[in-house]
């Protein structure tokens, strides 16, 4: 993850032949920071975007149009897009559909939020799975099983409720967010931990924090006690909007 949070987020997945970036809401400049201190050249095979609100979009067109790469994106959420200039090659694809972008496959899958037409993926390459699942009010039956067998799996942890609910936000944005097109709440996730979370994951990755609802430790805390009461050691990571995870390497 190079960036999660309300304010951008972009993850990198490569392989020993592809690039590929999972959403853009970082800026050329942050891109290319961030890239450099994890040590991989911005030699990228395609971006896919899982929904056009802003701060999972706001570079991509400079940056589909810097590295020259097609797009992948649902047929009802293209539309939606704005480009500077000319549109980069649009990949459009039906959610729920299956793809392939060099040597990764990818499944998406349709997710409750409200966007046209929002989705996760899951990624496989070299006999690895991993699981992106964030901005959701709540999790389906579908998001369950496609989250299933993960090595990697990224989580939405967006909210304390009561931080929320006491926060600086006007209450018709605090409904929107609690809203089952919302976001996950800490109370969402961890009970998903309790009861669904079948422990495969090498690491469970929770991310898009709130910046004023939500704290890294409160989510780690509760997290933790989830997987502890599942008697699972799962390593855990909080994703940051201000720099990038460790690099997961299998």
């Amino acid at each position: 993850m190079l960036a999660s949070g309300s304010s951008g987020n972009c993850a990198l997945l490569a392989t020993g032949r592809t690039r590929i970036l999972i959403d853009a809401g970082l800026s050329l400049k942050a891109l290319a920071r961030r890239l450099e201190s994890i040590g991989e050249p911005a030699d990228l095979k395609a971006i896919l975007v899982t929904h056009e609100h802003s701060d999972h979009i706001s570079g991509l067109a400079r940056l589909a149009a810097r590295y020259r790469v097609p797009v992948y994106i649902s047929r009802l959420t293209a539309p939606r897009m704005v480009w500077d200039a000319e549109a980069p090659p649009l990949e459009c694809f039906q959610a729920g559909a299956s793809f392939t972008v060099g040597d990764i496959e990818v499944d998406s899958f349709s997710i409750p939020h409200d966007a046209a037409d929002p989705v996760g993926f899951c990624l496989h390459a070299e006999g690895i799975k991993i699981a992106v699942a964030t901005d959701l009010g709540y999790l389906t039956e579908s998001v369950k099983f496609h989250l299933r067998r993960s090595q990697v799996m990224l989580l939405e942890s967006n909210h304390d409720l009561e931080m929320l609910k006491v926060g600086p936000y006007p209450w018709s944005v605090k409904q929107r967010v609690m809203s089952r097109v919302g976001h996950l709440s800490n109370d969402m996730m961890s009970d998903f931990l309790l009861h669904d979370f079948d422990g495969a994951p090498a690491k469970l990755v929770l991310g898009h924090l709130s910046e004023h609802n939500n704290h890294p430790e409160i989510v780690r805390l509760v997290a933790t006690q989830a997987l502890e009461k599942r008697g699972f050691t799962t390593p855990l990571e909080i994703a940051s909007q201000s720099r990038p995870t460790e690099v997961y390497t299998f």
